[in-house]
């Protein structure tokens, strides 16, 4: 048994399939494979009432938990466990087709458009990953959509069952006490990192020279041309650009509060004047209403910032950094109220760890440019103010604050509750799911090919 693996071959398929891997491979474990020439046939190897499970559903999985084993050894029946776990994301899906448990459009929409946006962030640019793919990113983005709705109910799905499932302190403690001396971890050395961002204030200037490049677009498309084609041609946004604009469905409380007010003044057809929100300047076009949600399509140009606006970010910090050092304020209070970070922010501050969401960061994980501040640090030290680049490119400075550093030990209560307690949330999580799916899997019909037989998925009628 392993008791504080990452993450629970059950959360493999039924949660963490949610989370955005950081490289364009992930593509692939969400079915869209790069091209590579002649197509291999593939089987369905499950069919449980309408939904069936093909053999290179599990065939990506495996290579998943391969490629996150790192090359330890990987269990021997794990190819059957990855199948019960498909077979359970399957049953989810079935369920709640009788069940009613529906996701918007809008959701999948905002779901899909996220993705896409952070893919091409980290290939580089649109061009680049419809030249990886051999499609344009419309193609990709339907590609995925069918998938990311199936993810989307699950995960409404797993919430409506094991939602509300929590730990107590002596649950945690006893899971501790049950795990045999001979099987606790040993934890390579980890850090607990705070930052506070603050962002380049872009100056007057660049928001005039954007907002007259957006007015002199305005004016073209009043004249006649395309405000499809424009905004393939100009708009900054990664999401949105390749499909003339559009970025589908929404009500007024998805998008951001000038951008909804903007769009919903106008009737279909009609072209906004300039919109500023926090991600730049948009013209905004309203395509459709239909009922609370509304469709538009948008060309978005963000104002450049320069050197003077970067060192104004960095006097800010400069001084924060003074009040933080001579106890006026605590690193985690200026974090929750000054931080342009809103994420790492509420946590005072602390990054968190994508794998299990507590703010312990193994050192041999860490983001290269944290590494290497950190790695002639104190404990307690915070730097002066450093250059950083956002996930969505803007230029900012930032303090980084080592808030502690625990050396390679065995595992503890006293320096892994945390993780302990997020183990012992999983196991309880996992069995509600187990009861829940034995309480379910009489309701529904299943056939299995006959080389998975010995898996026991649901005690099966072979195909």
């Amino acid at each position: 048994m392993t008791y504080f693996s990452r993450t629970p071959v059950r959360g493999a398929l039924l949660s963490v399939v949610l989370l955005v891997s950081t490289t364009v491979a992930s593509f692939a474990q969400l079915g869209i494979g790069r091209p590579v020439g002649r197509k291999m046939v593939d089987a369905i190897i499950v069919k449980l009432d309408n939904q069936i499970v093909l053999q290179s559903d599990l065939d990506a999985a495996y290579a998943q938990e391969t490629a996150r084993a790192e090359g330890k050894p990987l269990p021997p029946n794990l190819r059957c466990q990855l199948l019960q776990s498909i077979v359970m994301s399957k049953l989810m899906l079935a369920k709640a087709e009788t069940d009613s448990v529906t996701v918007t459009d809008e959701k999948v929409n905002g779901e899909l458009s996220r993705r896409m946006a952070y893919f091409v962030q980290q290939i580089g640019s649109e061009k680049k990953l419809e030249e990886f793919y051999n499609k344009p990113l419309k193609q990709l983005k339907e590609d995925l959509r069918s998938q990311v709705k199936d993810q989307l109910v699950q995960q409404e799905m797993q919430e409506k069952i094991a939602g509300k499932v929590t730990v107590t302190p002596r649950e945690v403690r006893q899971y501790f006490n049950r795990i045999p001396k001979d099987s606790l971890p040993y934890f390579s050395t980890e850090v607990e990192v705070g930052q506070i961002v603050k962002l380049a204030q872009v100056n007057p200037v660049a928001k005039q020279a954007t907002v007259a490049k957006l007015n002199d677009l305005r004016a073209r498309i009043q004249a006649g041309e395309s405000f499809e084609t424009l905004a393939k041609q100009f708009s900054q946004d990664p999401g949105s650009a390749a499909e003339g604009g559009y970025i589908g469905f929404f009500t007024r409380k998805d998008l951001a509060p000038e951008y909804s007010a903007a769009a919903l003044r106008l009737e279909p057809g009609q072209m906004s004047p300039i919109v500023e929100s926090q991600f730049g300047f948009h013209l905004i076009q309203l395509i459709e209403r239909k009922g609370e949600s509304f469709s538009t399509r948008h060309i978005l140009i963000k104002p450049e910032t320069g050197g003077n606006d970067v060192n104004e970010a960095a006097s800010q910090l400069t001084k924060l950094r003074t009040r933080i050092l001579a106890d006026s304020i605590s690193f985690a209070k200026a974090a929750k109220d000054i931080s342009d970070d809103k994420v790492s922010g509420a946590s005072g501050g602390l990054l968190s760890n994508r794998q299990d969401g507590g703010t312990y960061l193994p050192l041999d994980k860490l983001d290269p440019a944290i590494f290497f501040t950190i790695d002639t640090m104190k404990v307690g030290h915070i730097t002066p103010p450093l250059p950083y680049r956002t996930d969505d490119g803007k230029d900012a400075m930032r303090i980084i604050w080592l808030k502690s550093n625990t050396p390679p030990h065995q595992a503890n209560l006293k320096d892994d509750y945390q993780k302990i307690s997020q183990a012992a949330l999983n196991e309880k999580k996992n069995k509600a799911l187990d009861e829940w799916f034995k309480q379910n899997r009489g309701s529904v019909f299943i056939e299995v090919d006959p080389q998975y037989t010995d898996c026991k998925v649901l005690a099966p009628t072979t195909l």
